[in-house]
């Protein structure tokens, strides 16, 4: 049985059994806290949900969940969408549930092909790189992730290689 914090305030843990309806409203109040208009709230929160939850599926992908990992979402999620550090916590915590819970990579990639420019996918598969390069080692799960990725969303392989040659030479 895998047990999830109901809120960020209480702390109190709750079973499987109910997880999706709490994590919904988790979400949306999140989100509702967080931006200002309805509209905006519901298609904002799942684009924001979905990518922060592709970059927590790179970091799980070695088995291994290092501190520089973690720091390295973190950055991500918060310089990708302008939140503040409290925010950035609340969302990293709502996608590391939600993709615990996914099946498959589609439901979110297909959100970020839906709403994102090119340019705005050239910067998650970098993103991606960045979370995978974050311990100073590439794993082959992380690099077969990352090309899945890119080719969900279609980004282009120069792209794709564009952006790892960015972050190599980052480091």
């Amino acid at each position: 049985m895998v047990s999830v914090w109901c809120c960020v305030k209480c702390r109190c843990k709750i079973d499987n059994q109910g997880v999706s309806e709490i994590m919904l409203d988790m979400i949306k109040q999140f989100f509702q806290e967080s931006m200002s208009t309805e509209a905006k709230v519901g298609d904002e929160h799942r684009l924001q949900l979905a990518t922060a939850a592709l970059m927590i599926e790179m970091m799980r992908q070695d088995d291994e969940i290092h501190e520089a990992e973690e720091r390295a979402v973190k950055a991500a999620i918060g310089a990708k969408f302008s939140l503040s550090e409290d925010e950035t916590h609340t969302l990293f915590e709502l996608a590391h549930a939600e993709a615990r819970n996914a099946n498959d990579y589609y439901q979110f990639t297909r959100l970020i092909n839906e709403n994102f420019s090119q340019q705005q996918k050239f910067t998650v598969i970098k993103y991606l790189w960045e979370i995978a390069y974050a311990d100073n080692h590439l794993d082959r799960y992380e690099e077969h992730m990352v090309r899945r990725i890119a080719e969900l969303i279609y980004v282009s392989h120069s792209d794709f290689m564009r952006a790892k040659h960015m972050v190599l030479e980052s480091l």
